[in-house]
């Protein structure tokens, strides 16, 4: 088992476990956040890979960023983490890469996330994890289409969008090249 594999197993081992600390059966969790009963089960029997969409609905049900959902993941506390050791997730779905690039840390209320969208890529999240979540992102190379409230945004090398997050939004990268991104996160 891979390092991608081992992070994933626990990352669907942190998402059950959230859902037993709430006492909630999955039918409850299914309602809270918008999904079938049936891919919940599949995801918490390791059957099915999350999806970036489907982290963002459990993120949201559970009021938790899913910066908070991977440092929870994550083991240790140091201040400093490697390149090498930084958690990365990739979303089947769309090749969405996600790379932690904050050491994790329970207690802090700040993240910086590396994002990479293949050219053509879009992931949809109907809500956010938390409302007002403060947020930056930071084009490196690329271009992305960033819906916010309604409005796209086309970002470019070197472009900061700095927004609170309320509403559903939309990450598109429309080519030709791969979007990669710098996203800093802030708890309200």
């Amino acid at each position: 088992m891979g390092n991608h594999e081992h992070f994933e197993a626990r990352l669907v081992a942190r998402l059950a476990a959230l859902r037993m600390e709430r006492g909630w059966p999955l039918e409850e969790l299914a309602q809270r956040a918008g999904i079938s009963r049936a891919t919940l089960s599949r995801l918490e029997r390791g059957e099915t890979s999350p999806t970036a969409a489907l982290l963002g609905k459990l993120c949201a049900a559970y009021g938790l960023p899913m910066s908070r959902l991977i440092a929870a993941v994550e083991e240790g506390g140091a201040q400093l983490v490697r390149a090498a050791d930084q958690a990365t997730w990739t979303d089947p779905a769309s090749g969405f890469t996600r790379r932690m690039v904050s050491p994790p840390s329970q207690g802090l209320r700040a993240e910086l996330i590396e994002g990479r969208l293949p050219a053509g890529a879009l992931i949809d999240y109907e809500q956010p994890p938390q409302a007002g979540l403060e947020q930056h992102i930071w084009m490196l190379d690329g271009l992305l289409d960033y819906t916010l409230d309604g409005v796209t945004y086309r970002l470019q090398p070197g472009d900061c969008l700095r927004f609170r997050l309320h509403g559903a939004t939309r990450f598109s990268c429309p080519g030709p090249d791969g979007a990669h991104y710098l996203i800093a996160i802030c708890e309200p």
